[in-house]
């Protein structure tokens, strides 16, 4: 026969042993690990994101610029304001113009433009085509310049990516 204090002693044992094979101490410090990482990836991805709107805003801002510098600097520029440097501008004028603004988020290696100038095939209300022939840059045709940033856009344990932003502004050609 067993005596009361083994019976209780064996009884302590096996509540310790079944306390240890059930504890949760280490849980959470597991819980609080997966958490706070996931918590830090959303945080930087937040970052990121706000990172790539203000690039856009500058890239918007590049896109009128680009335009500005082109509708002072139509076919007729030379004639009408002698000493404007880059007057008569064509597309590479505009992009070489636009990799000079300098802007402090955009990288300028990543920033490219596209220049279309348009002509009115008809009014009212005008109608504008793509310009074909001729002197497109002349007063009173229409120059839209598309700028384009390739974002480098790098969040952890997401792939590298590059996020296109783009920006469109058109203006009618003043001289």
């Amino acid at each position: 026969m067993t005596s009361p204090a083994l019976a209780r002693q064996t009884k302590c044992r096996s509540r310790r042993l079944r306390g240890l094979l059930h504890a949760n101490r280490g849980s959470a410090l597991v819980e609080t690990a997966f958490s706070a990482s996931l918590l830090i990836v959303m945080l930087i991805g937040m970052m990121e994101m706000t990172l790539a709107l203000y690039a856009y805003l500058f890239v918007s801002d590049a896109a009128r610029e680009a335009t500005r510098y082109a509708i002072v600097r139509g076919s007729t520029s030379c004639v009408n304001t002698p000493n404007l440097p880059g007057c008569d501008a064509s597309a590479a004028d505009i992009q070489n113009y636009l990799q000079t603004l300098g802007y402090p988020a955009l990288m300028a290696g990543n920033l490219t433009s596209t220049t279309t100038w348009l002509t009115v095939s008809s009014g009212p209300p005008a109608t504008w085509s793509s310009c074909t022939s001729g002197t497109c840059n002349a007063p009173g045709n229409l120059v839209e310049v598309t700028v384009q940033y390739a974002f480098p856009l790098s969040i952890p344990f997401v792939p590298a990516s590059t996020l296109t932003l783009s920006s469109t502004s058109e203006m009618v050609i003043a001289q």
